[in-house]
């Protein structure tokens, strides 16, 4: 933990620097648990934001004034990732792994779906006596979805749509929601589901603590903010990233996918900066509409109460190394914001330990005092969050459909490996030197033990979470029925 955030630690907690001294420790756990035990919670989801996309961690090109407040109030993971995708809708199994806790191979489906005995989070508070609230978008199943929540609306059960015309349902006890009745909504969708969540914590009167979800379709594309929030943008001022690029410089297998062909080839200087500023004024919208929940939830006095997360189901290219979309494993598409605040959190502390998104079941059971299912493969983060001599997963696996592989080491050492039609390519990159992916370092005489060693671990974890590709074949990027 940095100097400056344990020592904003010791002000939080109260502790002093001898009993840090004698304990080794730059926190308590059990602290943490005490005071969070029984809190509310209000879980924010993003759609397609990526890392690097909040002002208050050194991204000055984007306003961001109500998630800088998590970060200020809360613990913030900046080297949060999700383990991949296997469909191009790479949400649909993210978000399948935050519900159940569960790894991209152990889903359902691809995690289309949810059977009944992968009891998801807010299936778990329901049970465990919490009021559940969920609105937005819900990309699993109806009937997952029925499984969760108590309550809910403005509910969309899909994976993107006009912002303007969203096709919602009221919430529906049955957990029948018939295709007749949906409706389309005609509030911008930011702010729509919002507003449901902000009706919900006005009325809500109940002595339970609560479980509210509030997922939004903001900023996946189509890139449509708001005209005020778009002037903020002006796309000549956006800079370029710094591993921007015309072309993805060799075929990744999904060159020509959806995403992808929301601008022409090659990328030019113009195209990016259009749909960063863009990309950007749907964020900063977005984020005003956080602050009115906020807002809100100080107002009817239970800010101080609530354990609040904030985070992404996947990032995006927006232009970077000549790509637009998340159907890849460089930085910008796997690693998101993850952020938590709330009663007995450290507030303004920054941590560097690798975690995945579908780490935060077993964390929120853990700081809610609730037991942690065996069921489950993430890993709780309160260590993280409390302890300093704690450190995150010493390394992360990361996978694209059957066609890229990759892991990533807790001293900052990546590995892709592609398998386009039996065409290989490898890429391997020392984040420490070269945090943006651009020099690739596999075919260089000086690093072959660390590519052999990186390749081996790999494969390890290929074979612990069953993962239905085998980069000992030859033929491990093509689909099954084509081997």
């Amino acid at each position: 933990m940095r100097d400056r955030s344990r020592r904003q630690f010791i002000r939080t907690t109260g502790l002093g620097a001898a009993a840090l001294a004698l304990t080794g420790i730059s926190g308590s756990a059990c602290s943490l648990t005490r005071r969070s035990h029984g809190a509310n919670v209000l879980f924010f989801f993003a759609d397609d934001q990526r890392f690097n996309t909040i002002g208050a961690l050194n991204c000055p090109e984007i306003r961001t004034p109500n998630i800088d407040r998590f970060v200020r109030s809360g613990v913030t993971f900046t080297r949060a990732h999700i383990m991949g995708g296997t469909s191009g809708a790479v949400c649909i199994p993210s978000r399948a792994m935050m519900l159940t806790g569960k790894s991209l191979f152990h889903l359902d489906n691809l995690g289309r779906s949810i059977p009944d005995d992968h009891v998801m989070l807010p299936e778990l508070l329901r049970q465990r006596g919490y009021t559940t609230f969920g609105t937005g978008k819900w990309h699993n199943g109806p009937g997952a979805y029925a499984r969760c929540f108590t309550d809910g609306g403005r509910i969309f059960f899909g994976g993107m749509s006009d912002h303007l015309k969203v096709p919602v349902h009221d919430f529906d006890p049955s957990g029948a929601y018939p295709a007749e009745n949906r409706y389309t909504a005609e509030t911008f969708s930011s702010e729509l589901f919002s507003n449901g969540v902000i009706k919900f914590l006005e009325n809500y009167r109940g002595e339970d603590p609560f479980f509210a979800y509030v997922s939004y379709t903001a900023p996946h594309d189509p890139r449509m903010a708001p005209g005020d929030y778009t002037a903020m943008y002006p796309p000549e001022n956006i800079p370029l990233p710094e591993n921007y690029l015309e072309e993805h410089p060799f075929d990744n297998g999904e060159m020509t996918v959806r995403d992808e062909k929301l601008a022409p080839w090659p990328r030019t200087p113009e195209i990016v900066r259009e749909h960063l500023a863009a990309y950007y004024a749907m964020i900063t919208h977005m984020d005003n509409q956080i602050g009115r929940v906020l807002d809100t939830l100080e107002r009817t006095g239970r800010i101080e109460d609530t354990v609040i997360v904030f985070v992404a189901d996947n990032g995006l290219a927006v232009g970077s190394h000549g790509l637009l979309g998340k159907q890849n494993l460089y930085d910008h598409s796997v690693r998101v914001p993850l952020i938590i605040s709330g009663p007995g959190i450290p507030e303004g502390v920054t941590m560097d330990g690798l975690c995945y998104v579908h780490d935060l079941y077993p964390t929120l059971c853990e700081l809610l005092g609730m037991g942690i299912p065996e069921s489950l493969e993430g890993r709780s983060l309160v260590p993280l969050l409390m302890l300093g001599r704690a450190k995150g997963r010493d390394s992360v696996f990361l996978a694209y459909r059957h066609f890229q592989r990759g892991v990533r080491t807790e001293d900052d050492w990546k590995l892709i490996m592609y398998n386009v039609g039996g065409e290989e390519t490898t890429q391997l990159f020392d984040l420490n030197s070269d945090p943006h992916e651009m020099n690739n370092l596999a075919d260089s005489a000086g690093h072959l033990e660390r590519l052999n060693s990186l390749t081996e671990l790999l494969r390890q974890h290929q074979r612990t979470l069953n993962d239905f590709c085998n980069i000992n074949r030859t033929n491990w990027g093509l689909p099954y029925e084509k081997r």
